[in-house]
């Protein structure tokens, strides 16, 4: 008798084992893949973790402050919005000219607001005169230049003592109404500018009276209508920095 040996079933049989294979070989790849990126991402929040750890643990000042800076408080902001606090016996001080005749003038000086909060700025120039030994307001007031009365701002500029920090922001129109007498008095002060200033121009400055440690700062942009950012009015100027305190 013959017999008749299927072999169809026999060689799936065979190819199952390989197919098998592939699979495994597979799911390892992908298993491989998964814990290299997951080492990764774990690896870099562990840095951080620990620079973290470092910073916090250590004793006296803060270790980022002494990497990035000698100050010791320069992780600190400072005052009027400055980054970093000033120097010992220095002010902060911050100067904004008004924008159009929408937004006023502001005047900042060793962090307390002196013309543009509690004191807005009018038309005109604004004006804030500071100890500056102490650094304490003496005075501050606004002065319509448009259609106001100059005799005010010529007894203010004349009124100013020796000693003194003065700082100055112009809003809308600073000039209409400025003569020779008070374009002379703010000029005494440090001004350069003071003489060219024109209608509607934005100008903002920084000087003393009597104080020979303080160099006079101002910025000054023209009114022109070509360029102006708000149509009949330049673009807002600023300026800030430290001041050093009157040593005389």
């Amino acid at each position: 008798m013959i017999y008749v040996r299927k072999v169809g079933p026999q060689l799936g049989h065979t190819r199952q084992p390989h197919s098998r294979i592939i699979k495994i070989i597979l799911m390892l790849l992908i298993l491989v893949i998964s814990i290299t990126l997951t080492v990764k991402l774990l690896n870099t929040n562990l840095e951080f973790k620990l620079e973290d750890l470092l910073d916090l643990s250590h004793e006296g000042p803060d270790f980022r402050v002494v990497r990035s800076s000698p100050h010791k408080n320069s992780s600190l902001p400072g005052k009027c919005g400055l980054p970093q606090p000033c120097p010992e016996e220095h002010f902060a001080y911050k100067i904004s000219s008004g924008a159009a005749n929408v937004i006023g003038a502001k005047i900042c000086f060793n962090g307390e607001i002196l013309i543009g909060v509690t004191k807005p700025s009018g038309a005109g120039i604004s004006i804030a005169v500071v100890n500056g030994k102490t650094g304490e307001l003496v005075i501050a007031d606004s002065f319509d230049l448009w259609n106001g009365d100059l005799e005010p701002l010529v007894q203010f500029l004349t009124s100013i003592q020796n000693g003194s920090i003065v700082l100055m922001a112009s809003y809308d129109d600073p000039a209409s109404r400025l003569n020779d007498e008070a374009r002379t008095l703010i000029g005494q002060l440090g001004s350069s500018h003071i003489s060219t200033l024109g209608f509607r121009d934005n100008w903002i400055f920084m000087g003393g009276k009597g104080m020979k440690n303080i160099k006079p700062l101002e910025k000054h942009l023209k009114n022109d209508k070509s360029v102006n950012k708000y149509d009949d009015w330049p673009e807002m100027i600023e300026m800030d920095g430290c001041l050093p305190r009157n040593q005389d």
